[in-house]
């Protein structure tokens, strides 16, 4: 899961700039002071004002009606305004050196002086709830200011009117090239309509379907009689056929008669006067001339189809062989049939062309809403047309009237004039500035130095780089011991159970020799490596501190200084170095001889002279046996061990020992030399203990409550000058080998 928490907040600001005080001091002092002393003694400087009323929209247009939206002042979003866009124009360049040019504005080098230059001492500003801009200049000479304040409202004055004309230009250049292509669109819909009604007959569609319906509804009545005639004659010719009981060779011979040229000429001639008869009746009256003459040729042909059919019918009796001879009734029988053979075949084809016409109509009929639909829509096309026609014909007009207005929405309603006095009120201003900028640039010079300083600067750091528990935590002596202070001059490490019994610093070791105590328990701790990753970090000084505390608690400590290349033990505790660690495993002194004790329960077996090759030393068999008797005769035997990144010694004790302590001193040591450290350890795979954070400057940080500060402190304090006289059996001890070198 991710944290949420800022990377810094206000607590590590401060310790930030607790520690990089002295830069950001500098800085700060440095930007205020510079601007102080500018402010103090530059000339004064006068600032001359003009004000510009703006209106949406020209007054000239909107008294004559003409160009309204020309020049219109509009925003294209809620978050800006006229007012802003109408400023911005004002310091543009070309306003800018319109103005420059016509003063012959110089810099200092006598140059041109240039738009960048000019528009620093340019001001444009809103006045709050009306459309006014106010333009203010800056300048050592007050009438020049009034000048340059007045030109820039003139140049934009002239540079309003000219945008709105050339607007007008712009619009009327359009309008010239969009018109044709109007009136030509206007041209083809008017021919494309035209072209449709011709091609669909249509004049008024309304009446059209009207006329339609009724001609339907007429030749829907003549094929319904037409149809009841026929199936009349159909009966007729059933009833007739019935009557003459026709023999087959009578059949024969009727049908022979039927079959004559003659009799088939005028049935077909009496067929078509019955076809032609069906669609003039569609047309016409029963009363017209055209009708009557048709009926009166139809009875003709009628009459005349008649005779024949019974002169054939006369001829055959006559001539035929059976003599058979047919009544005067069964010869007007035969003649009916045949008359009604002539009227059923006249009826079908009335019926069809009928029925053709009728269909005809229908489909016509049918085909008229999608007509009037394409007519409509050609009707739109060229309503639309024609308006956009006429509106641009309108606008051009109103264009080239508003080409010859003088277009403008801008008006001065304030000459700037010479101001009296300079502006000194800006320089608290300049100098609340200065601050600001100063604390800023101060911070950022610290966060700087922060963020390029590689070194390990709190307990945080520490714990988040090398990962190890920590055991404890050992303030700066000087910072959290005033009495301590006094004899930090001498660069030996101090024993604070020596210098301040009563100091709260001992419960800090009281707490680290606890925590080591209750570290491990399925095994006993006895043998603690004690390491750094570089020197200077304070590791003897834990040793010898962390071995008086478990001294103190009764246990038997035996303290070696196994830094073979720059032992210091000896130099802390007073004692000679003529003989130690490394005559012990040369077989040149035994232990017995070279131990010291230096306070009840602790012995300090001092490093010896150093040898040309330390390594070979402690990477022997005897050293190992020497660590291992050792922790027979003590309970806890404490190794003070070179650094890790100083020599490779360290590895070959971490292997001798329970378990190694780690000691870390921020500011001491950077984010390289720890990793190679932690590398080290973990490539020799020794057993850490955890780390003790050594030099830490009290801040009331997160580990605050590792100090002991307030009351008891004052307590101790007190309590310690009532035992300033009384003298510790290690005090005599360091007395005595004092004495002895002496």
């Amino acid at each position: 899961m991710e944290s949420t928490e800022p990377l810094l907040n206000w607590r590590e600001y401060l310790r930030v700039l607790r520690r990089r005080w002295l830069p950001a001091s500098i800085v700060f002092v440095s930007v205020v002071g510079a601007i102080a002393f500018v402010t103090s003694t530059g000339k004064p400087i006068y600032e001359a004002e003009g004000k510009l009323l703006l209106k949406r929209l020209s007054s000239t247009s909107s008294l004559t009606g003409v160009g309204e939206k020309i020049g219109e002042l509009g925003a294209l979003d809620d978050k800006t305004t006229p007012l802003d866009t109408e400023a911005e124009i004002i310091i543009t360049p070309t306003i800018i050196e319109k103005t420059i040019t016509k003063l012959n504005l110089k810099d200092a080098k006598g140059e041109n002086l240039k738009v960048s230059q000019f528009l620093k001492n340019v001001g444009v500003s809103k006045v709050k709830s009306a459309d006014i801009l106010t333009i203010s200049y800056q300048d050592l000479d007050p009438q020049k200011a009034a000048n340059i304040v007045n030109t820039i409202m003139s140049a934009y004055l002239e540079n309003n009117i000219l945008s709105n004309r050339q607007e007008a230009i712009s619009a009327r250049q359009f309008i010239e090239i969009e018109l044709p292509k109007a009136e030509g669109k206007l041209r083809k819909i008017e021919t494309d309509l035209r072209q449709f009604k011709e091609k669909n007959q249509i004049f008024n569609l309304d009446d059209d379907a009207k006329s339609t319906t009724a001609l339907l509804d007429d030749l829907q009545k003549q094929i319904t009689k037409a149809q009841s005639d026929l199936a009349d004659a159909n009966i007729r010719i059933q009833s007739i056929k019935s009557q003459l009981n026709l023999r087959p060779d009578q059949a024969v011979n009727q049908l022979s008669i039927s079959q004559s040229p003659a009799v088939q000429g005028l049935l077909r001639e009496l067929e078509q006067v019955e076809s032609d008869l069906a669609i003039q009746r569609t047309r016409f009256t029963d009363d017209n001339p055209v009708i009557l003459a048709l009926t009166s040729k139809r009875s003709s042909l009628q009459k005349l189809l008649q005779e024949r059919v019974g002169n054939s019918f006369n001829t055959q009796n006559s001539s035929g062989s059976t003599n058979i001879q047919f009544g005067e009734i069964k010869q007007q029988l035969t003649r009916d049939l045949i008359t009604l053979e002539s009227t059923k075949l006249g009826l079908m084809n009335q019926i069809g062309t009928l029925s053709k016409i009728r269909d005809g109509y229908q489909q016509r009929l049918s085909l008229l809403p999608s007509l009037e639909q394409r007519k409509r829509e050609l009707e739109s096309k060229l309503q639309a047309e024609q308006s956009s026609y006429s509106l641009l014909l309108q606008k051009y007009q109103e264009i080239r009237l508003a080409e010859n207005q003088n277009i403008g929405n801008v008006r001065i309603i304030s000459l700037a004039t010479s101001p009296d006095k300079a502006i000194d009120s800006r320089k608290f201003l300049y100098l609340v500035t200065g601050g600001v900028l100063g604390s800023i640039l101060a911070l950022a010079v610290a966060l700087l130095l922060e963020a390029t300083d590689q070194s390990i600067k709190n307990i945080d750091e520490a714990k988040k780089v090398f990962g190890y528990p920590l055991l404890g935590v050992i303030p700066d002596i000087g910072k959290i011991d005033n009495s301590l202070a006094q004899n930090s001059e001498n660069s030996l490490p101090a024993i604070i159970f020596q210098k301040a019994p009563r100091s709260p610093l001992n419960e800090l070791y009281w707490m680290l020799q606890a925590n080591l105590k209750f570290l491990s328990s399925d095994k006993q701790l006895k043998i603690i490596v004690v390491t750094s990753c570089l020197p200077k970090e304070g590791k003897s000084t834990i040793s010898a501190n962390l071995s008086v505390a478990m001294a103190q608690a009764g246990h038997k400590v035996l303290l070696i200084d196994a830094d073979l290349h720059f032992p210091i033990q000896h130099q802390i505790w007073g004692l000679g170095n003529e003989f130690g660690l490394s005559h012990v495993i040369v077989g040149q002194a035994d232990t017995e001889t070279v131990l010291k004790s230096v306070m009840p329960n602790l012995d300090v077996l001092p490093a010896g002279v150093v040898p040309p090759n330390p390594i070979a030393i402690i990477d022997s068999q005897r050293m190992a046996s020497l660590i291992e008797k050792c922790a027979e005769n003590y309970d806890f035997v404490i190794v003070d061990a070179p650094p890790l990144n100083a020599a490779t010694d360290t590895r070959a004790l971490g292997r001798m020992a329970d378990g190694v302590l780690f000691v870390v001193r921020p500011t001491a040591i950077d984010l390289k030399a720890a990793t190679m450290a932690k590398e080290i350890l973990q490539q020799s795979s020794q057993n850490i203990l955890g780390m003790v954070v050594n030099g830490v400057t009290p801040d009331r940080g997160s580990h605050s409550y590792y100090y002991l500060q307030g009351s008891y402190a004052e307590k101790d304090r007190q309590e310690e000058s009532l035992n300033d006289k009384i003298q510790f059996p290690w005090e005599k001890l360091t007395s005595s080998s004092a004495r002895d070198r002496n």
